[in-house]
């Protein structure tokens, strides 16, 4: 296993369903309710919406978190929340909340907000702890699942977004070798 790369578990970028950045967070929700159903029923094996771009390139993900997120567009002027919960220090984001407003009125206008809100302005967008390159061990992966708590990493070769590697097949892999160390 120390001599896997990402490259050997990694899901290639045509096999998860898309919508583009400029969809609306209504679409977006049916979008994420579609994938979920086919993924259920057997329909798809993926059920992570990547986000394009209008040059169809892969910017990021969503998910349904990120929806409630594009509802409370104050959410873009706060990102401290895990730095300050890692030090210890949650009390400061208690007030951080109250200070901002954070859900005062997240479902005023419930209706207007989805069709005005649009996927770009939410998209989870990877940034270094959440993306890999193709040829990278698998032990650089544990460290980022681990320590960053991410369900998938973004594989990158040349700058360009290939493929994602789930948890869950990384997960699988590493079971299947503890089990064998038993027999």
């Amino acid at each position: 296993m120390e001599k896997m790369k990402v490259r050997d578990l990694m899901v290639p970028a045509d096999q998860f369903p898309k919508i583009a950045d400029t969809a609306s967070l209504f679409d977006a929700l049916f979008a994420l309710e579609t994938a979920q159903e086919d993924f259920l029923s057997g329909k798809s094996a993926q059920r992570i919406m990547l986000v394009e771009n209008e040059k169809k390139q892969i910017i990021g993900k969503i998910s349904p978190i990120d929806l409630f997120k594009g509802l409370e567009k104050k959410y873009n002027q706060v990102n401290v929340e895990k730095t300050l919960e890692k030090l210890g220090l949650k009390y400061i984001w208690n007030g951080m909340r109250q200070d901002y407003n954070l859900w005062e009125s997240p479902f005023k206008d419930l209706c207007r907000k989805a069709g005005d809100i649009h996927v770009k302005n939410f998209v989870n967008i990877p940034n270094d702890g959440q993306s890999v390159n193709l040829d990278d061990s698998l032990t650089k992966c544990f460290h980022l699942f681990v320590v960053n708590r991410h369900d998938t990493l973004f594989v990158m070769e040349k700058n360009e977004f290939i493929g994602m590697l789930r948890f869950t097949d990384v997960y699988k892999e590493v079971a299947q070798t503890m089990k064998e160390c038993t027999v």
